[in-house]
């Protein structure tokens, strides 16, 4: 497993104002996404550029592009919703699909809904979304959805805003080959599976259902 903790001075900002419980949905959702753009530039540092030749109002000359490698964005749904917008901002030719899984709040353990992906995932690199990584079920079993659908293991990027060391250690043992990318590293989790010191539920925060 790769995992990028991602600490620029600005994410590093947004996150304390995002982790605040006096953050109201609105700004929490624009934060969220203003962090998942931030973030996006590091997740896609590594998309292969290829030279291009462009006319300027002046002249003809080289230029570098994307290669024609496509991208998917995968929000877990419903909490990852929040971090798309962000994304396409950056990147508005990628193609949106869904994941719904969401955590039995007795057993603690993954259970899944539904899923919609883009018909050519094998060909695409992915983003895989959701603000927290907590007890790392849900991450994992979309990484296995994925692949079962024909994702690659080596084309599949998971994004979070904040990890909990046994996310990390699930997600891990899931899949190695996961490159994961955070805004932070939190203490631990509670009885209850949330992060401390974390940011409470991310879903409820974005949409207003506390």
């Amino acid at each position: 497993m790769s995992l990028k903790i991602i600490d620029h001075p600005l994410i590093q900002h947004k996150l304390a104002i995002l982790r605040s419980k006096d953050t109201g949905a609105k700004d929490f959702r624009d934060l969220v996404e203003e962090i998942s753009m931030l973030m996006a530039y590091e997740s896609t540092r590594n998309i292969i550029l290829e030279e291009v030749e462009i006319e300027t109002p002046l002249e003809k000359t080289r230029a570098k592009a994307i290669l024609g490698k496509k991208l998917g964005i995968i929000p877990i749904l419903r909490a990852g919703l929040g971090m798309v917008n962000g994304i396409l901002r950056l990147i508005p030719a990628a193609k949106v699909g869904h994941i719904g899984v969401y955590r039995d709040h007795n057993t603690l353990k993954p259970v899944d809904y539904y899923s919609k992906f883009p018909e050519d995932l094998a060909e695409r690199d992915i983003l895989l979304l959701d603000p927290m990584l907590a007890t790392g079920g849900s991450a994992a079993a979309s990484v296995e959805f994925l692949k079962n659908n024909g994702a690659k293991s080596e084309n599949i990027k998971f994004m979070c805003l904040v990890a909990s060391p046994q996310g990390l250690k699930t997600l891990q043992g899931c899949d190695s080959e996961i490159e994961i990318y955070t805004a932070s590293v939190d203490r631990t989790l509670n009885e209850k599976g949330y992060i401390l010191p974390g940011l409470g539920d991310a879903g409820d925060r974005l949409f207003g259902t506390i």
